[in-house]
């Protein structure tokens, strides 16, 4: 028995009481409990749905969540499940999902990181990795072959944007192409921080043909098995499980079926891919908050302290519901949109007019910005109540408070979209007339 618990954590700090109120189905009826109000029927069954899979897989493989677990082997059973992306329909690779759009995206979001945070993370770094690919596919048999291993789980993929010398300035890129005679492409230079780099098969990144100039910018699909590529990890404590990359790319050829956007369409390509990534983040930060306030709820409603349950401390309780309380509000806010944009993309047949994508723009960033601080706040917090119990390695407490220190860095960091926002409000005071 000793040694079983072992391979969970390193020493048992939560009495077996708790530990089994914290369970995996425990914490998904709290937030149904919470949902029912607020989601439709298909919303909701969806969910359900999804939480069934991730309790099934979870006691079939005997997931632990401990340390020694590697969250990509499982990528292939919730590929083949279809709970690695319901973004689209993808019925040009034969997936044909009945249910599928942001609030599709939500639902299945709030599933899987409940099961495990890390596994989300590095699944919606896959994600970001099919949307280009889905929006300039061409019907081109190799871009649908790689679209579908990513969508089925055969392998991870990862979207190259950041470099070492510019961080967050993604226009000014110094990784160069050079077109040759026959269409293909030669790439130079170095990626960083790339979310799967290392584990990923395929992977879309950006380069300019001109260095500095963002209107040279190109795009393109690029095999690891490639010479030319070469990848190494960078680790990030905060997100041990997730493998992050360095890459160098030396006189790599990226043959004319592969480039997604040629010198000039990269920086269009690569801003049309903003909304969905960012409010990927958002989603996924929501799902994080849930996760944290669930397993705060239920442990402040069992743990004992003075006689009687910590809940009924004004110091925890209110703290709780105040927390609880904006949760549940951003999380209507995000479902309004997940709703709204969906509703568009239905009316103008799955792609968004240049207007319309540019205005969502600014929604996407202030949900982003709204959303990390929230999970920085609210998993700190609900870590805190928890005391020691919300610190150790027996709760997934731990990963989540871990991975909302990063979450205002990822996809654009909190400056980033504070910059966006005021060029927004800049714009809009202009249209206003005033």
């Amino acid at each position: 028995m000793e040694e079983e618990k072992k391979t969970k954590f390193m020493t048992q700090a939560i009495n077996d009481e708790i530990l089994e109120k914290l369970s995996l189905k425990n914490r998904y009826s709290f937030l149904n409990t919470n949902l029912t109000a607020i989601l439709e029927p298909n919303e909701f069954n969806f969910l359900k749905k999804a939480q069934k899979f991730c309790m099934r897989f979870e006691k079939k493989n005997n997931i632990t969540h401990g340390p020694d677990e590697d969250v990509y082997d499982w990528i292939p059973a919730f590929g083949e499940a279809g709970y690695l992306t319901r973004a689209h329909k993808f019925e040009m690779i034969d997936v044909n999902y009945d249910y599928y759009g942001a609030t599709a995206e939500l639902m299945r979001c709030l599933a899987v990181d409940f099961f495990d945070p890390q596994f989300s993370l590095a699944g919606g770094a896959t994600v970001l990795a099919i949307n280009p690919i889905y929006e300039h596919h061409e019907n081109m048999p190799i871009r649908l072959e790689i679209m579908k291993k990513f969508v089925t789980g055969v392998t991870p993929g990862a979207i190259l944007i950041t470099e070492p010398e510019r961080g967050s300035d993604a226009v000014h890129m110094l990784t160069t192409c050079d077109e040759q005679d026959d269409g293909s492409f030669l790439l130079n230079g170095e990626k960083i921080f790339s979310t799967n780099g290392p584990k990923s098969g395929y992977v879309v990144a950006y380069a300019t043909a001109e260095k500095n100039n963002g209107n040279t910018m190109a795009q393109f699909l690029i095999d690891t098995s490639w010479d030319g590529w070469n990848c190494e990890r960078v680790f990030i404590p905060y997100v041990p499980k997730v493998w992050l990359g360095k890459e160098r790319l030396d006189n790599l050829r990226v043959p004319k079926d592969y480039v997604l956007g040629g010198v000039g369409k990269g920086r269009e390509h690569l801003f049309e891919g903003l909304v969905p990534e960012r409010i990927g983040i958002a989603i996924d930060c929501v799902a994080q908050c849930w996760n944290a306030v669930a397993h705060a709820a239920i442990y402040a409603n069992n743990r004992q302290q003075f006689n009687q349950m910590v809940l009924k401390f004004q110091g925890v309780g209110f703290l709780l519901t105040d927390l609880w309380a904006r949760l549940t509000n951003v999380t209507l806010g995000l479902l309004m949109f997940c709703k709204n944009y969906d509703s568009k993309m239905e009316k103008f047949g799955g792609t968004l007019p240049r207007n319309i994508s540019q205005a969502l723009v600014a929604s996407a960033s202030q949900f982003k910005y709204h959303t990390a601080k929230l999970s920085a706040e609210i998993c700190y917090e609900a870590a805190n109540l928890m005391g020691g119990a919300g610190l150790c390695d027996n709760t997934l407490m731990q990963d989540l408070l871990n991975m909302s220190r990063i979450a205002e860095i990822v996809g654009g960091s909190r400056q980033i979209q504070n910059y966006i926002m005021s060029m927004a409000m800049r714009q809009l005071y202009k249209m206003s007339g005033i």
